[in-house]
């Protein structure tokens, strides 16, 4: 969803790039092939296995330049990593998931990838702490990104000095923060628009205009809490309708209506200057479409806010208010114009009750099937 906006933004950009903490797939390729001119990978970390496909991916799309400055995560087992620890040198390894390739970082027991194709005396440091193993799998990688490593933050600052837009792709959501989410149920990392001065190294006021993507609807991804998930058959109709199933286990994603009260608060702390409202044509064919301006707790208030705690949103019930539905195919929409009144009212109600401008639509799942906003 967000990758397509990136993709349809990046053309008028000359630098693209991925600057949060994790590595999201298919950024390289996604970045790189779009780019006005230089696609990066910045900060956060990826598993060299993973940056050596997302190279290949993005050479066979287009031969612009690429630029890198991560920390490389190794896939091999706990086992060198607890050998970084008591040997107090810089092996990086990885557990599965995104808590296990942080730990290394705030252990500081990770290399990043300027030490693996530079760094001699650090190989050496390797070999006497007996991690041949890592050393040798390390050189061919570095063989490989020896000509793609650079300073990222001294090109994007460059960049950014000579009067040239850079365009910072972030992953996951709001709600997956470390500490801006529903701990702890959250990822490892900072997806708020902050997190993106921590992996670019790009000062917080060159920051000039923040996007935030939405879905005309809400999807969560593993446990937390969800008050406007559907466990009906509208919640069913969404998901089918809108291809809610995991990539890879393909797994239902839960669903619910649109969480206003998650969206005022997105646009608050990431400081958003504009949204996307992305996927309102699986909506088609439902008579009515709510959605949740407010929360009643168990204790009887009602809270216009996201709470502070967030064990507050367990058991509570969600205030709607309700929309008409529409049955036309929008899919073949390019302008505002030519919606359905329905749903222009409906974005118009969106913008309204969010507090942020809606500058673009998504009606389908191809590129030209966004559409601009005046």
């Amino acid at each position: 969803m967000k990758t397509k906006i990136t993709e349809l933004l990046g053309i008028e950009y000359p630098i693209v790039q991925g600057a949060m903490a994790w590595i999201a797939e298919h950024h390289l390729a996604a970045a790189v092939s779009k780019a006005g001119g230089l696609g990066i990978i910045a900060g956060g970390a990826a598993p060299v296995d993973y940056i050596r496909d997302e190279i290949r991916k993005a050479r066979a799309i287009t031969d612009k330049p690429l630029g890198m400055n991560i920390m490389l995560l190794s896939p091999n087992a706990d086992d060198l990593a607890q050998l970084a620890i008591d040997e107090k040198i810089e092996v990086l390894t990885t557990g599965a998931g995104n808590p296990g390739k942080y730990m290394e970082s705030w252990k500081n027991a990770g290399i990043k990838v300027m030490p693996v194709v530079a760094s001699v005396a650090l190989a050496k440091r390797m070999e006497r702490a007996g991690a041949d193993a890592v050393i040798a799998e390390y050189r061919v990688y570095a063989d490989r990104l020896r000509p793609m490593v650079r300073d990222t933050t001294v090109m994007t600052w460059e960049a950014v000095k000579a009067g040239k837009e850079v365009l910072f792709e972030g992953a996951q959501g709001t709600l997956l923060d470390l500490d801006m989410g529903t701990y702890p149920f959250v990822t490892s990392s900072h997806p708020v628009a902050g997190g993106c001065c921590i992996g670019s190294g790009v000062g917080p006021t060159a920051i000039t205009d923040i996007m935030g993507i939405f879905k005309s609807y809400t999807t969560r991804v593993g446990e937390g809490p969800f008050p406007t998930e559907l466990f009906d058959e509208t919640g069913d109709y969404i998901r089918n309708a809108g291809g809610e199933f995991g990539t890879v286990t393909g797994r239902p994603r839960r669903t619910g209506w649109f969480d206003a009260v998650i969206a005022r608060y997105a646009v608050r702390v990431n400081g958003l200057t504009e949204a996307v409202i992305n996927k309102i044509d699986p909506l088609r064919g439902l008579p009515k479409l709510k959605v949740c301006v407010a929360y009643k707790l168990k204790n009887g208030e009602t809270v216009t806010e996201f709470p502070a705690n967030f064990m507050d949103l367990v058991g509570c019930e969600p205030v709607y208010e309700e929309f008409d539905g529409f049955d036309e195919d929008i899919t073949g929409c390019r302008s505002f114009d030519e919606l359905p009144q329905t749903v222009q009212s409906y974005i118009k109600e969106l913008e309204r009750i969010m507090g942020c401008p809606i500058t673009m639509l998504g009606v389908g799942p191809a590129r030209d099937q966004v559409m601009h906003l005046d």
